[in-house]
């Protein structure tokens, strides 16, 4: 019964801290999407420029093409 109680014990503790884990990425995912929402969102009204970064990647995508 001891070894039973110190399992059960021990499997609690480790059940917290996933539950933990799951709540702060969850949180973290949240987050992200408003943050990502709102990128687009000032992309798209002119707030930010995201031209340059536009073409700078299709340069790059452009070098990395072998001919």
């Amino acid at each position: 019964m001891t070894e039973q109680a110190a399992i059960a014990a021990f499997l609690d503790q480790e059940t917290a801290k996933l539950d933990t884990l799951t709540t702060e990425a969850k949180t973290a995912i949240t987050l992200l999407q408003e943050r990502r929402t709102a990128l687009i969102s000032a992309a798209v009204t002119g707030k930010i420029d995201v031209r340059g970064l536009v073409s700078a990647k299709t340069e790059v995508k452009a070098e990395t093409v072998p001919c």
